[in-house]
């Protein structure tokens, strides 16, 4: 098993507008990326988990050609209100980080 960590080039999150949070996931390789795609460890309702959302929430997409996975979800707060802690949304990719992979 590895750490999605390990296995991804780049990790990150941020807005795609005030109202939603996107991630993407990028592979250095192929072999790296169709072992996690292939693995069904990213799915919606898994993501729907990890940020305690209804799985028809979670937008997901695989990429092939760019070897990259994408994501979004409903912002918990919208950007710049009260309580928006992290105005451009780039510190909530850090769940998806720990995803063990088989």
């Amino acid at each position: 098993m590895s750490s999605l960590a390990s296995l991804a080039r780049l990790i990150r999150s941020k807005n795609a507008g005030p109202f939603v949070l996107t991630f993407d996931i990028m592979f250095e390789d192929e072999a790296r990326y169709r072992r996690v795609r292939d693995s069904g460890v990213l799915t919606r309702e898994r993501i729907a988990g990890l940020y305690n959302l209804p799985p028809d929430k979670v937008q997901l997409f695989f990429c092939d050609p760019a070897l990259a996975v994408k994501a979004s979800i409903p912002r918990p707060v919208t950007q710049g209100d009260v309580g928006d802690a992290d105005g451009h949304g780039g510190q909530q990719y850090a769940p998806l980080m720990e995803i063990e992979v088989p």
